[in-house]
């Protein structure tokens, strides 16, 4: 079965880290693009942050750019979202996707919540302090 599972989050405090977790089971999630986005209630997902499979490629949304670094490990089949100097508007329900068609690349459709076929069923952060 085919299946991606988030962890890491949790509550931190203003100015605080986490380290996102990406989980795949049923296939190598080292031969495709992987992407987080993030959903606050209220709000439109919003893609955060994408990885090529081979590392090549990254992208970072304006909200996240200098503060965020998306990286793999494919000897573990995970992909991690690390997060530094959390803000109050950073609190949101996280998502990893991947897509199983696209050969591994992004191209410009890293924000794109369409193009991503494979989601999972997120972690929650939580900035307080």
């Amino acid at each position: 079965q085919v299946q991606l599972v988030e962890s890491g989050g949790g509550l931190v405090q203003p100015g605080g880290s986490l380290r996102l977790s990406c989980a795949a089971s049923g296939f190598p999630l080292s031969d495709y693009a992987v992407a987080y986005f993030r959903q606050a209630p209220g709000k439109e997902r919003e893609g955060v942050s994408c990885v090529s499979s081979s590392e090549d490629s990254t992208y970072y949304a304006d909200s996240v750019t200098g503060r965020s670094t998306i990286s793999r490990d494919n000897d573990k089949n995970l992909v991690y979202l690390q997060m530094n100097s959390l803000k109050p508007e950073d609190p949101a329900t996280y998502y990893c996707a991947t897509d199983l068609e696209s050969g591994g690349v992004f191209g410009s459709s890293c924000p794109i919540t369409d193009f991503w076929d494979t989601w999972g069923q997120g972690t929650q952060v939580t900035v307080s302090s």
